[in-house]
């Protein structure tokens, strides 16, 4: 099976697209917005360690080596429950410890920070994009790379050591491919890093105003967010509908977004 050319130049060109946004969006924004290098690194380490990490230690655990909850954890509901809560719980309680040192940090400094959004945007575009780059442009990276040597006739050759069940689940993922896939790749990628400056954006706003009910609530964003996600997983809504979902509350958000951030980035 030959993965076709223009399938191969729009899933480069999704993936590329992925990978420029969130770095373009902080040198663009950078000196408008008075963002910190320091606040994106918070955010990349957070993502890394607490979604890259925790997470899917907490996932091998509790959804292949533990009997009892694997075996739990089957039913379609518990799946749901259990996938839309668990990135919550994990990448909200990384946030909410990252953002309250950089708050006080901030606040013994009498930093202007403290007082602006702008460290939940540095923030937001740490953590979306490492998402972006993690879990979209590194995968993307090496199916585009199965894809060239599979038409090089050499992908089951380099892949001598991948059992045969697995080998075959490889050549189906690369004859789905296609430039529609590449698209939805890309949509997905971009609303999953306006979704993360939005929650930060929250997390930073409710740790300056000084509730404490902001982490459970931030918590219950995220999974809501990611019910319909977990709700495919399960098999119960279809891809298209679910990114179509995804779509539309990424475009009402980011508008809001922009619209929050644009008067501060106008030169005086």
């Amino acid at each position: 099976m030959v993965v076709a050319p223009i399938t191969l130049t729009t899933l480069s060109l999704a993936t590329l697209l992925v990978a420029a946004v969130p770095i373009v969006l902080f040198r663009r924004l950078r000196k408008p917005l008075e963002l910190e290098r320091r606040d994106v690194i918070a955010g990349i380490a957070v993502f890394a360690l607490f979604a890259m990490v925790i997470e899917r230690a907490l996932n091998g655990y509790l959804l292949v080596r533990n009997e009892a909850s694997a075996a739990w954890l089957s039913n379609p509901v518990a799946f749901v429950i259990y996938g839309a809560l668990i990135a919550g719980v994990c990448e909200e309680a990384g946030r909410f410890i990252a953002m309250r040192l950089l708050l006080k940090r901030a606040s013994e400094k009498s930093s202007t920070a403290a007082k602006t959004d702008s460290t939940a945007l540095a923030y937001g575009l740490g953590h979306g994009g490492a998402e972006a780059w993690l879990v979209g442009v590194m995968v993307q990276v090496q199916w585009i790379v199965f894809a060239v040597f599979d038409n090089l006739g050499e992908l089951d050759a380099h892949l001598a050591n991948v059992p045969a069940d697995a080998m075959m689940r490889i050549h189906v993922i690369l004859a789905s491919l296609s430039p529609v896939t590449a698209g939805i790749f890309a949509l997905e990628r971009l609303a999953a890093l306006v979704f993360q400056i939005a929650l930060s954006l929250l997390m930073w706003r409710g740790l300056r105003a000084g509730w404490r009910g902001i982490l459970p609530l931030a918590i219950v964003a995220h999974a809501l967010i990611d019910v319909p996600a977990a709700l495919f997983q399960a098999g119960v809504l279809p891809l298209v509908m679910v990114d179509g979902f995804y779509v539309l509350v990424a475009v009402g958000i980011g508008g809001m977004l922009v619209k929050l951030f644009r008067p501060a980035a106008r030169p005086a």
